[in-house]
């Protein structure tokens, strides 16, 4: 029954096989979800997405293969009388119900709103007698009748209707939003390369086994030293000026990189990468960090990130003496050349959104600086960048 579903995600570019297929039978088999699509939603997630980046596939996937599967007969044999019959006994007073009942009683007014849904053809908001928004129809949402049908998700707060039709909306997750320090996280983890250096100081439990057995049974414990990311970074960060109105994003990037990597040193600059950068942004004018230091301090091996909008004038890139804040010798493509000869995997991320790229000079100078390697820094361009890094 769920082969279908299986290369519905398939088409949708999820990474699934045939062993999270079997997960999901098997839990299905549980009965960990039954008769609930909201509850097959989040159970076949589980089973099915192994990366958070793909639940927006996964939505995407999920609403296409059961689209329509909601669109039942409300007042079908789907709903059984006796089911209604305790709803109405749970719900309302006896002073409710004799109101109710004054009316026709419950079964009056289901018929005449199965009637309504096969006489209405276009949305209606107030009045009197339509399925709609407002007024005083028994039938809708926003609108106000004590004895009434609520069919929709928004009401008004008078908690007075006789039954609640609701409908479960599943909404993509997109990936093209400014990310949390949570989502960096889980971008950044692909950037990793464990090796085990240092002390022993972690349980190695294979050589521990092997060697008891080798023992005639006597314990011998063995250790070996704690897996560490061995990833080396460093961050560039744009400060000042235009990139003010991103402090938040590069903030998470920032927190979450140091979560991430063991091996992180970070840097400032303000709009391009002049002869000096710093790390105390109050004493910048003092104690300022050489590009030449950080070239012959740092191997190779480093990956690089500059983040920056990239947006200021085209000559502050290009020409000596460009920058607004000091003369500088040489321009600032010069010291951005002398940096990328030097770390061969460097990205640049930009929290300018990407439609607007085009629209500055200065941004199409350093994505060629850059030989291409400039991404916007949302889920996706974060994941892109990462990729380019390894």
């Amino acid at each position: 029954m769920l082969i279908p579903f299986f290369f519905k995600l398939r088409e949708y570019q999820i990474p699934v096989s045939l062993r999270e297929l079997l997960d999901l039978l098997n839990a299905l088999d549980q009965n960990l979800a039954f008769a609930d699509l909201e509850d097959f939603y989040h159970l076949s997630r589980l089973c099915m997405v192994k990366d958070e980046s793909h639940f927006d596939k996964y939505d995407r996937a999920f609403a296409d293969y059961f689209k329509g599967i909601q669109s039942v007969d409300l007042l079908g044999d789907t709903i059984p009388e006796e089911w209604l019959r305790k709803e109405f006994e749970r719900l309302f007073s006896e002073e409710e119900k004799a109101k109710i009942k004054s009316l026709g009683g419950l079964e009056k007014l289901m018929e005449t709103l199965q009637q309504r849904l096969q006489e209405q053809q276009k949305r209606h908001q107030g009045g009197n007698k339509w399925i709609g928004t407002g007024g005083t129809s028994p039938f809708g949402s926003g609108g106000y009748n004590p004895e009434g049908v609520r069919i929709g998700q928004n009401g008004n707060g008078q908690f007075s209707a006789a039954k609640v039709w609701d409908k479960r909306e599943f909404k993509d997750l997109a990936s093209d939003v400014e990310l949390g320090t949570r989502n960096v996280k889980v971008a950044l983890r692909k950037l990793r390369q464990f090796a085990r250096s240092g002390a022993r100081d972690e349980l190695d439990l294979a050589g521990t086994i092997g060697a008891t057995a080798k023992n005639a049974g006597y314990l011998d414990i063995k250790m070996m030293p704690e897996r560490h990311n061995a990833i080396k970074v460093l961050l560039f960060f744009d400060v000042g000026g235009s990139m003010d109105a991103h402090i938040q994003a590069c903030e998470e990037l920032f927190s979450a990189a140091h979560a991430e990597f063991k091996h992180l040193e970070f840097f400032y600059f303000h709009n391009c990468v002049y002869e000096g950068v710093w790390k105390d942004n109050s004493r910048r004018r003092k104690e300022t960090i050489s590009v030449w230091d950080i070239i012959h301090k740092y191997s190779s091996e480093y990956k690089v990130i500059f983040v920056g909008d990239a947006t200021m004038g085209p000559y502050e890139i290009t020409y000596p003496g460009g920058s607004v804040e000091h003369w500088n010798e040489e321009a600032g493509a010069v010291w951005m050349n002398r940096l990328l000869q030097h770390f061969k995997h460097a990205i640049w991320l930009n929290p300018q959104p990407e439609q607007y790229w085009s629209y500055y000079a200065s941004v199409k100078i350093m994505h060629e600086i850059m030989e291409q390697r400039m991404y916007p820094l949302t889920l996706t361009g974060i994941t892109k960048g990462i990729k380019e890094l390894l």
